[in-house]
This record gives C-alpha cells, structure tokens and sequence, in this order.
C-alpha cells in the first residue's frame, strides 16, 4: 500500500548521473546483460557477426534499468524481472535498427548503423529477428502479461511514427496532437518499463497501473529534453546531431509550437513559410532557431519538461522509502538535466 509522503520540487534534488541511478540495480543490470546476450544469439554466422557488433554498443541501458526499479521499487526483483528487461531491450533495439533504414542514417550516436555497415535489407531482417526473439522469450516462459504491456507499446510507437509523417506532410501541428505523438513514440516504451517491471514483481494491477502512468510522463519529459537539444548548439553536439535537424525534417516539436502561440501574425507567417521548405538554408534554419529561443519558445518548453519531471518524482514519493524509489527520483533529475 503506498506511503503518502510530502512532495519535494525536483528543484531540489541532488544532480545525480545515470552511474548513481543504476547503482541499486548493478549487479542485477550484469544479470539482466547474460539473458539478453543468450536471447540474441544466433546459429546464423552473418547474424551473430552483426549482432556482436550491436552488444559491443550497449550504450545507457535506461530502459533495462527502470525495469529493474520499478521491479524493486513494487515488490522485488525476479527472473522475470530479468526477462521483462531482455524483451523491452530486444524490441526497442529493432525498432531503432528500423528506424536507421527508415531515415538512411549512417550513425547512431556517432557510430556507423547497422545499414550503413551491412545495407539495409541486413538491417530490415535483424530488426525482424530481434522483434521474434523478444516474442520468443515471453511466450517460451509464459510471460503472456509482460507481452501484452510490450505489444502495446510497440502498436503505439508506430501509430506515432505514422501520425507525425501525416502531420508533417500538412503542418498542422498542435500542442495537443505533439503530445500525443510524442506519448506514442516515446512515453508509451518508458512506460512500458515501470510496467513491466511492476509486473514482474508481482505487483497487483492498480500499482502497476500506477507505474505505468510514471513510466508515461518521463517519457514526455524525456522527449521533450531530445526536441530541446535541436534548438541548443552545445546540446545538439553532444548527441551527435546538427542544430535544426528537426527543421530540416519539417517536424513541429513543443519549442517551435509554443513559440508560434505566442508570436504576431506577420512573425507566425514569416516562420511557417520557412518551415514549410522542403530544403532550407544554414541562414534560415538559424532565423527559426533564434526566433524560438528570443519568443519564449525555448524557456516555455523547458518549463513544461521540468513541470513533468516534477510531476513524475511526486508520484514515486508516494511510494514507501527504499533506494529504489530514490533512485527513480533522481532519474528524472537526470533526464532534464542531461546533455545527451
């Protein structure tokens, strides 16, 4: 039953970095690395040559990570704790294999993609391997409940996709519709984690409820901080993307939306009209960039992923105390204060 525990502002928390987040889950973080190098191996000479080039990029491991605390934050770590994480990674690694092909991208966080090093039918088959073994993995063992929260996510994350293409093409982004797609694209995965992980303790179904609302609202705080680095030069460097690639894309993300609701129309029109070209130059990309920074835009959208961040720590105060519940506490410290 959950503690009612007066909220602190995220303001106050001590800045934390991802290595004290993941500290009450490291050995369990090892365990979980066994399970998801065993689900992805393969008899498949080419396959595993490739796949050992993916385990050698393990980057953050978030995702496995809040498995893990939402698992020792609602009742304990178990096997399939461990299986819940091997299954969110799997999926989540195809679709950003995926997403490389869709988007030809030649890195991923500065390092040449999957397409790039073996073109992108390798690509499109490993990503389909990666998303039958994650069902394999659930369905061998049973985990029907922790299938059904992944599946999920997974419909959700494509129907974002799908609608921000949509959006793009017709530049009628609203503050409402950019929520959704980014509650789709982003906040239903990490909300499948604190799901999942919920689940995997054994957590009745109002907690993991619970967990999954927390998990929904990082992840709309996470995001909002990924749209954030396309307007901040130092930012953007560090995750290896130029300033303004969002733009060059044509995509309308809280920063530029919230600087146009507050802009006169002649300034509204001027931007849009930029916005709408297929191909823009350095000059214009940079007007737009500083249009959003000198209107308010950028100010208002950090306001709002602070607000999220805030709003998430308060619903896991709530929880009892235990190194778990501080350790999510300071992941959404981390998440807005992060530079890549």
């Amino acid at each position: 039953m959950a503690v009612a525990v007066a909220p602190a502002p995220l303001s106050e928390t001590a800045p934390v970095g991802l290595k004290e987040v993941q500290a009450p889950v490291a050995d369990d973080l090892e365990a979980f690395r066994q399970h998801f190098r065993e689900a992805m191996q393969s008899r498949v000479r080419l396959l595993d040559t490739v796949v050992s080039y993916l385990l050698k990029r393990k980057g953050k491991q978030i995702r496995p990570t809040l498995v893990l605390l939402s698992a020792q934050l609602t009742g304990g770590i178990t096997d399939r704790s461990y299986r819940a994480a091997a299954l969110i990674e799997l999926l989540h690694t195809a679709t950003l294999v995926h997403d490389d092909v869709i988007d030809e991208s030649d890195t991923r966080r500065g390092v040449a993609s999957i397409n790039a090093l073996w073109k992108n039918k390798v690509g499109v088959l490993l990503g389909d391997y990666l998303l039958s073994r994650g069902l394999l993995l659930a369905l061998d063992d049973g985990d029907y409940d922790l299938l059904h929260i992944t599946s999920d996510a997974v419909r959700r994350m494509s129907e974002g996709e799908l609608l921000q293409l949509e959006t793009a093409r017709r530049l009628d982004m609203t503050e409402e519709r950019y929520f959704r797609i980014i509650g789709d694209k982003t906040g239903s995965l990490i909300a499948s984690c604190m799901a999942a992980g919920a689940a995997s303790a054994g957590a009745d179904d109002e907690t993991v409820a619970r967990a999954k609302a927390i998990g929904e609202t990082i992840g709309l705080a996470f995001q909002i901080r990924d749209d954030l680095f396309d307007y901040d030069a130092v930012g953007a460097a560090s995750v290896g993307k130029p300033v303004g690639l969002d733009l060059q894309d044509r995509k309308m993300t809280l920063p530029l939306i919230l600087a146009l609701d507050r802009a006169s129309d002649a300034d509204r029109k001027r931007i849009r009209r930029i916005v709408k070209k297929r191909k823009k130059s350095r000059a214009q990309t940079d007007e737009v960039v500083r249009f959003v920074s000198e209107s308010g835009g950028l100010a208002a959208a950090r306001a709002r992923m602070e607000e999220l961040a805030a709003d998430a720590a308060s619903e896991i105060r709530s929880f009892p105390a235990s190194p778990a519940r501080d350790a999510l506490v300071g992941l959404c410290a981390f998440v807005v204060a992060r530079k890549r």
